[in-house]
């Protein structure tokens, strides 16, 4: 099978796109979180054994002072940096960020990314085979929080030999992990880097995720989560197009739309048709139909219930209240046309943490809406490497 886009188009896609044993392992390394004893989720679920894979660059110095974890986004993974090939199908997520002289430089840091338990590239999760059934756990992994995640990641780096990590980096999801640890363990965190998140989810993201699980469980193809036998084209992959393309429509901004497609069309025939396509339409369609090929149906219906779950506050009397738990300096970003993650979001943090610790807020004028944290090396980036420079002198703590 051929990797290009312009081939896999013309096959049938995958029942699902998760990685999985028998595979190339790329760059993945796998660490085994709980090997003697159930691992047991907030929410009083059970797996045994499982693994979470991640992904390293650069070197841990002699005191273990120069690592940043950097926590990715809902339908990223550890390979954050580096190029496609066997077993990692894209390029990685965050390149223009991560390397020699970038904004997380490689010539000074440790840099760790690991694919959240309940992913699809490489850590325990649906797709996985339990090791007690012999079975894939589709739907039966259990339901799990930012929490969860957080705790297996703190796991992770103590078994690298890491107790306090420089910075605990991250956007959209990985942002409410970068919170979720500081609110967590805030003596394991020397700083923190929050970007297009929040410390909630809100009643409209919780409707936009529901909109988008809806669209996979209405397809018969996900056969009630078990669907890891069937053939090619006979796995949910309509549904989980779908999804993307919902999901699509909030991560980029009307201002962007209007700029690259506004009303054109390369369609050449009469327009008044059902199926007549607009070129924003058929930017939907690459989007969606990319998303079966490295991605897992069962997944994302889990990680995006992880996201809806996601409050910093619950159990600890309210987000404000949590969030006086941290003692790191914080800088926290916006992106200008973010309607999924708005602006009064982050704010709600700075607001909460600026008696109390040093905090900076950096807009980022983009209008790649919610993706400008994904887009903007200069503007993210280029702030993000001052302040972690400045926690590396000790001038903000």
């Amino acid at each position: 099978m051929t990797s290009t886009n312009e081939d896999k188009a013309k096959q049938l896609p995958p029942a699902s796109g998760a990685w999985h044993i028998g595979l190339p392992a790329g760059d993945r390394n796998f660490f085994e979180l709980s090997p003697d004893r159930p691992y047991i989720f907030e929410g009083g679920g059970v797996v045994h054994r499982p693994v979470v894979a991640y992904e390293t660059w650069g070197t841990l110095d002699a005191t273990a002072s120069n690592a940043i974890l950097l926590c990715h986004a809902l339908t990223g993974d550890a390979h954050a940096y580096g190029t496609e090939g066997p077993g990692q199908p894209t390029p990685g997520w965050w390149n223009d960020f991560i390397g020699p002289g970038k904004p997380l430089d490689t010539d000074r840091h440790f840099i760790v990314c690991a694919n959240v338990l309940g992913g699809c590239q490489g850590s325990s999760g649906p797709s996985s085979i339990d090791p007690v059934s012999g079975k894939r756990y589709g739907i039966d992994f259990p339901t799990l929080t930012v929490r969860d995640v957080v705790r297996s990641q703190r796991a992770l780096g103590l078994s690298l030999g890491i107790s306090k990590w420089l910075s605990v980096v991250g956007g959209s999801m990985g942002g409410m992990q970068a919170l979720e640890w500081t609110t967590s363990f805030p003596s394991s965190v020397r700083s923190l880097v929050v970007i297009a998140s929040t410390a909630a989810a809100s009643a409209q993201q919780i409707a936009w995720s529901s909109a988008g699980r809806h669209a996979i469980i209405d397809d018969p193809g996900w056969q009630l989560g078990q669907y890891y036998d069937s053939e090619p084209g006979e796995g949910p992959a309509v549904g989980l197009a779908n999804a993307r393309r919902i999901a699509f429509i909030h991560y980029r901004s009307d201002e962007e739309f209007n700029r690259r497609f506004d009303r054109f069309s390369n369609e050449s025939l009469e327009p008044f048709r059902l199926d007549h396509r607009f070129d924003i339409e058929s930017y939907l369609d690459y989007q969606a139909l990319k998303m079966p090929w490295r991605f897992d149906a069962n997944t994302y219906l889990l990680l995006n219930k992880m996201m809806d779950l996601h409050d910093v506050g619950r159990g600890r009397g309210g987000v404000e209240k949590a969030l006086t738990r941290i003692e790191s300096p914080a800088l926290i970003m916006s992106v200008r046309t973010d309607f999924l993650y708005p602006r009064d979001q982050q704010m709600r943090i700075v607001d909460a943490l600026k008696n109390q610790v040093h905090v900076e807020h950096v807009d980022i004028d983009s209008d790649n809406g919610h993706d400008g944290f994904l887009t903007e090396p200069e503007q993210t980036g280029e702030p993000m490497k001052e302040f972690i420079t400045r926690v590396e002198k000790d001038s903000l703590t």
